[in-house]
């Protein structure tokens, strides 16, 4: 299967380790293993259960506690709703492997996380683009989605909250999605990676599979939780999906590591504790990063409704590849070009990371805004 080059990924491959300071990270800071345990409060009882743990497959489908905890992130899941799988990454993998064929019409937003568009036309399905523009603050626009859903729709991929704008669709967005959807008997796939960290009201907002039949959501431990370490992701979907996913699954994944399985579900139990410190660093940063853009009179976005990253529009006579690399070999700021998410124009902020390298970050992207501007940029 020949499949076009991952933009984003090869970047994040190729230049974070370079970065002095990270503003391309996605995932809210890291934790150790130990703050985890301390979270819990039991750490030395669970370090042992660890030592005495025998390294064998496991639990195939995943440990009846993680799938029980990811389950009570939903409003009407079940155990039997729930998927483990290797990351949001392959969570995603798998339910276009499972569901599309060669010929199938699948309709993805753009921009977006790259999987949804150039995993299907890998596997043969006619795909169509829905833009996503600043003008309708980087939500789906329902009219031009009814002009192109047709009976040949298999699949319809969202993702929210949108990597990379922070956009935010609501329940009441989402239902008339699904009425679409429903319409021509097509499958949703939200990509829900981002789904835990609302900036107003309650942390989760509204899921997808929560509110239409074929409904299927994606997530994982990676950017909410803190623990992309554990390459720990879920699907949830219909009991009738969940086989046909598992047939799959079989295939590329048979079981997830004992231990990420573990400390995913010591987690899941935590994810309050969890919440409150992300949440707290995150809208700190979103302020600072709302200020900067205030101040920076050829910067303009929409703000973040939810989510670590911001899709950042500049208006200076260079490719976004070549300022990202300026940036970086120059200044240490380490950005995502939004050549690298098929958008030219735009920068992918992540504001997810020390409050302090964000401060600094933001601070010398401006000092090379003004030597651009030198340079008659």
């Amino acid at each position: 299967m020949k499949i076009k080059a991952f933009g984003v990924e090869e970047w994040m491959n190729e230049y974070e380790e370079e970065a002095v300071y990270n503003l391309g990270e996605t995932c809210a800071k890291s934790i150790t293993v130990k703050e985890l345990l301390d979270y819990q409060g039991r750490g030395k009882e669970a370090l042992e259960e660890i030592y005495q743990m025998q390294m064998t497959y496991g639990a195939i489908k995943g440990t009846d506690k993680l799938r029980r905890e990811v389950a009570g992130l939903y409003r009407t899941g079940e155990i039997s709703n729930v998927v483990i799988a290797h990351g949001g990454i392959g969570a995603n993998h798998l339910v276009f492997s499972a569901l599309i064929d060669p010929g199938d019409e699948v309709i993805s937003v753009m921009p977006t996380y790259q999987q949804h568009y150039s995993i299907p036309e890998a596997l043969g399905a006619e795909v169509k683009i829905l833009p996503l523009t600043m003008e309708n603050g980087f939500l789906p626009d329902l009219e031009e989605l009814e002009k192109m859903a047709s009976n040949r729709t298999k699949l319809i991929a969202i993702n929210n909250p949108n990597n990379p704008s922070g956009a935010l669709m609501d329940k009441s967005f989402l239902e008339k999605i699904a009425a679409i959807a429903k319409k021509y008997d097509a499958y949703i796939l939200s990509d829900e990676v981002y789904r835990g960290l609302n900036h107003q009201g309650e942390a989760f907002g509204a899921s997808i599979f929560d509110l239409y039949d074929k409904g299927i959501s994606t997530g994982s431990m990676s950017k909410v939780f803190s623990l992309a370490g554990l390459r720990i992701g879920w699907i949830m979907a219909s009991t009738e999906v969940v086989k046909e996913i598992n047939i799959h699954r079989d295939y590329n994944t048979i079981s997830c590591g004992r231990i990420d399985d573990f400390l995913a579900g010591i987690a899941l139990e935590q994810k309050d504790k969890i919440l409150k410190r992300n949440r707290r660093m995150i809208l700190e940063n979103a302020g600072i990063l709302e200020e900067w853009v205030k101040s920076e009179p050829r910067v303009s976005y929409i703000k973040p409704m939810a989510g670590t990253t911001a899709f950042i529009k500049y208006d200076y006579q260079i490719k976004s590849e070549d300022l990202a690399l300026r940036l970086l070999r120059d200044t240490g700021t380490f950005v995502v070009p939004g050549k690298a998410l098929d958008q030219e124009g735009y920068l992918r902020i992540g504001y997810a990371n020390d409050t302090e390298a964000v401060k600094e970050g933001l601070k010398k992207i401006s000092e090379y805004f003004r030597i651009l501007e030198e340079e008659g940029k």
